[in-house]
C-alpha cells in the first residue's frame, strides 16, 4: 500500500490529524457498517482521543472544501467517525485479520511520515526566521547609513548654494 494514498485521506480537524471511517474502511477493504460494528463493540478501546463523531457542520464543511466525499458513502444523517493515529492503531486489534493488522502498519508509517515532513518543515521556517531576523538587522544599518549620506550630502549642497556672511576677501 501506497503511503501517499494514506496521505491523500488523513485530514486536520479539531487541531487533530485524522482518517474518516469510510476511508479506513476502504484501506482494509470491508464495509463501513463493519468496521463501525467491530469498533462499537469494542467501544472501551475507543476514547475520545482516539475517535469521535464528527457534527453535521463539520463533516459539511469537509465536504465542502475537499473533493474527498461523495453521497453514496455516507448518508448526511450519519456524520463519520474519525479515528486518530492511535484509535488507527486500535483497529487493527478489532478487525484481528491480516489485512488489518498491514495496513495499520502502513497507516502509521503514513503518519510517522507526515510527522517528520512537518518537524522539517518547522526547522526549514526556524532558519528561514533566523536569515531574515540576521539580514534585516544588516540591512537596517545599511538603509541607516545610505540615509546619512544622502542627508551628508544635501547639508553640503545647502552650504554651498548659500552666501556666506561675514568679510568678504577679494583677491587681485
Amino acid at each position: 500500500m501506497e503511503i501517499t494514498q494514506i496521505h491523500r485521506k488523513i485530514y486536520e480537524i479539531r487541531t487533530q490529524k485524522i482518517m474518516l471511517d469510510f476511508d479506513l474502511a476502504e484501506l482494509y477493504e470491508v464495509e463501513t457498517r463493519i468496521l463501525n460494528q467491530a469498533v462499537k463493540r469494542n467501544i472501551d478501546l475507543f476514547p475520545p482521543d482516539f475517535m469521535f463523531q464528527l457534527s453535521s457542520d463539520e463533516y459539511d464543511l469537509m465536504s465542502s472544501q475537499f473533493v474527498m466525499t461523495s453521497n453514496h458513502k455516507r448518508p448526511k444523517s450519519s456524520p463519520p467517525f474519525a479515528f486518530t493515529e492511535h484509535g488507527v492503531t486500535m483497529l487493527s486489534n478489532v478487525l484481528r485479520s491480516k489485512k488489518a493488522r498491514m495496513t495499520s502498519i502502513a497507516i502509521v508509517r503514513a503518519f510517522i511520515a507526515l510527522k517528520e515532513n512537518i518537524l522539517s518543515n518547522n526547522k526549514i521556517v526556524e532558519q528561514v526566521k533566523s536569515l531574515e531576523q540576521k539580514y534585516d538587522k544588516q540591512f537596517d544599518d545599511i538603509f541607516e547609513v545610505i540615509n546619512y549620506l544622502l542627508k551628508k550630502d544635501s547639508l553640503e549642497k545647502q552650504t554651498k548654494d548659500r552666501n556666506k556672511i561675514g568679510y568678504k576677501v577679494v583677491e587681485k
